[in-house]
């Protein structure tokens, strides 16, 4: 079977019992795995078949890769690139800067994710630290770039919130003086044409 024989997609309430069937028997189940059920992608044969599974767990700007499994693994070294790509894409989509994973399998390394040093792991989100590190890595672009560049966003932003605000204000109090002043002219004017049929009552006959 060759590689476009292959669809890869995101898993849906369909696939949930038989991605259960296939966390169990990974012995990588657990309880909360079901309500992120759309962090899995799965690979399937032309029947519709599901053949493997990988999930991107996403925490800010970083991506967790994780719940690797596959039905027959005489298959995982054509579906791993597949599931990889799909991976990549989603985190070129929301802008991440970095994977994590415990997977440990030789094809993660060759894909560059590598140890974790000290330093580094001090970057991983609070809620995947545990007892059990092992983590391997990859930087996908500069993290003090991106902060710095969201930083500016965000100040941007708020300047912006603020300048429209005072636009928005200045137009409130200008309509308001306009208002003021046409109902004033309108006063004068009713006053006016009151005053003339006041001295010339003959108007009212013509």
């Amino acid at each position: 079977m060759s590689a476009p024989n292959y669809r890869v997609r995101r898993a849906t309430l369909d696939d949930l019992d038989t991605l259960k069937a296939l966390w169990e028997a990974m012995r990588i189940y657990e309880p909360d795995l079901e309500k992120r059920l759309t962090e899995f992608h799965i690979t399937e044969n032309q029947d519709g078949q599901m053949l493997g599974a990988l999930a991107l767990q996403i925490n800010g700007k970083h991506g967790r890769v994780h719940g690797e499994a596959f039905t027959d693994f005489a298959l995982a070294d054509e579906l791993r690139p597949l599931l990889w790509a799909r991976i990549q894409a989603l985190a070129l989509n929301h802008g991440l800067v970095r994977f994590w994973t415990q997977e440990h399998a030789p094809f993660w390394k060759q894909c560059g994710l590598l140890p974790a040093d000290a330093g580094t792991l001090e970057k991983l989100p609070p809620v995947w630290v545990n007892a059990t590190s092992n983590w391997l890595t990859l930087q996908l672009r500069d993290e003090t770039a991106v902060s710095s560049v969201d930083k500016e966003f965000a100040a941007f932003m708020e300047a912006e919130k603020r300048r429209t605000a005072k636009v928005m204000h200045h137009t409130k109090t200008l309509k308001t003086v306009v208002t003021v002043i046409a109902v004033i002219l309108a006063v004068f004017v009713i006053a006016f044409a009151f005053r003339l049929l006041f001295k010339n009552p003959q108007l009212l006959g013509r």
